[in-house]
């Protein structure tokens, strides 16, 4: 008897022969892609954006903290290419979803990228393949959606083809931890599925942690965003307590981190942004209701956090009285930073658009200027702001706004001449503090 497809499969990724297929060229997809190509895989990338295939078969990169020429390396050695053809998830024997999951307008998950990247596997999958959902979902995402519609195909998960989930962990401008750095959850639909998994994500990282099921590595990841949700909205109701007290929240908490034990620090915002934050906190309290179970303090944070754009706002709105002896209708703002956190250039969720957003229904008039996004694109709940480009960074240009606000802390900034050049700074990030420049005329939010 020869080997079983599991055994087949095992020791093509042990050779470095298994070849990966990563669907959804983003923020995820592409960095894990450059990894396992990096690692000695050949690696395919699929997305349904023509755009963004054109580009990463021309080795240009689409996302600033991923460069084009290690993207034109790896297309020199024919270690990866990229295609919008889903046919050829037949020729692979790994396929690793990393597709969006956004909430509906009502605040419900909305899995339809994971249902429609199913549907397109299921037309391809043959047997001895391995499947891995890399999308932040609710526990129960893996086996009770993405498992049916690949057994419509006629195979059985565990006998045919194999199913795991492993939650994305990446950190977009942390130059500290790579994909390779960061340690890998994994849980399989079964034992032989979990050795599978364990072993491709064995290959491409430093270190994988196996869990009981898909349902655990699902919640895992949950946790760790809620647990940031929930500390975040701790900082920011800190923030709106200590402020009438004249006492600084920054100031504090940089006096308790020095305790070696029993606090972690996290800071206070103007609201929260990106794709997992604000997001994922919400696919738990929807799962829970289906189990009559209450989510008051991660749906109390969820509202703190929100709340904290109208918060900016008002201090704007005291700002301009108390120092420019005028108030936010009619007033010019220089909002500084788009994206939703320092040194990359995604502004998915960023609480920058409701910033402007809050300006402008107060009667104000609202620019931006973010080194790392020129002109703002379309969004679902922003259209109206789609075109808008960057001012320039020039001191005759930021003369002439009434205020600035800093709302995304970018490294690359000169803190130094926002301060001598604008006639009030509103600063939701403690960044002119940091910088060690003058603070006359800073208003903290």
């Amino acid at each position: 008897m020869g080997p079983s497809l599991a055994e087949n499969l095992a020791s093509r990724i042990a050779a470095r022969e298994a070849g990966i297929g990563v669907i959804g060229m983003g923020y995820v997809g592409l960095p894990l892609a450059r990894t396992a190509a990096e690692q000695g895989f050949e690696v395919v990338g699929l997305d349904i954006d023509r755009r963004k295939v054109k580009a990463l078969n021309a080795g240009r990169s689409y996302i600033s903290h991923i460069s084009s020429e290690s993207l034109a390396d790896l297309r020199k050695g024919r270690r990866f290419s990229a295609t919008s053809d889903f046919a050829r998830l037949a020729e692979l024997d790994v396929v690793i979803v990393c597709v969006p999951t956004p909430l509906n307008r009502h605040r419900e998950p909305d899995l339809s990228f994971i249902v429609s990247t199913a549907q397109r596997i299921r037309r391809h999958l043959r047997r001895g393949q391995l499947i891995i959902l890399e999308s932040t979902t609710y526990p129960g995402t893996t086996n009770d959606v993405l498992k049916p519609i690949l057994e419509s195909s006629g195979l059985d998960s565990g006998v045919d083809f194999f199913l795991a989930y492993s939650p994305e962990r990446e950190d977009p401008g942390n130059q500290d931890q790579s994909t390779a750095k960061i340690p890998k959850v994994v849980g399989g639909d079964g034992s032989t599925a979990l050795d599978l998994a364990a072993a491709v994500y064995g290959a491409l990282v430093s270190k994988v942690v196996r869990v009981s099921s898909p349902e655990t590595a699902e919640a895992a990841k949950l946790t760790e965003n809620i647990f940031r949700a929930v500390n975040i909205a701790l900082a920011n109701e800190l923030k709106l307590v200590f402020e009438p007290m004249k006492i600084d929240i920054w100031e504090v908490i940089e006096a308790a981190k020095t305790k070696p034990f029993g606090f972690m620090p996290f800071y206070p915002g103007p609201g929260l942004g990106g794709h997992c934050i604000p997001i994922d906190p919400f696919y738990l309290t929807w799962k829970a209701r289906e189990f009559g179970v209450p989510t008051r303090f991660i749906e109390l944070a969820g509202e703190i956090n929100d709340s904290m754009p109208r918060f900016v706002i008002e201090r704007l709105s005291k700002a301009l009285d108390q120092s420019a002896r005028r108030g936010l209708n009619g007033a010019s703002v220089l909002v500084v930073g788009l994206a939703y956190k320092k040194n990359v250039d995604d502004m998915r969720e960023s609480p920058s658009l409701r910033i402007i957003d809050l300006i402008e229904g107060r009667g104000g008039r609202a620019d931006y200027y973010d080194p790392f996004i020129p002109e703002i694109p379309s969004t679902r709940d922003h259209a109206e702001l789609a075109g808008r480009r960057s001012i320039g960074w020039e001191r005759s240009e930021i003369e002439r706004y009434d205020a600035v606000i800093i709302v995304t802390d970018h490294d690359g900034i000169d803190y130094a001449e926002l301060s001598r050049s604008a006639k009030l700074i509103v600063d939701t990030r403690n960044a002119i503090e940091r910088a060690g420049v003058c603070k006359a005329r800073v208003f903290k939010a």
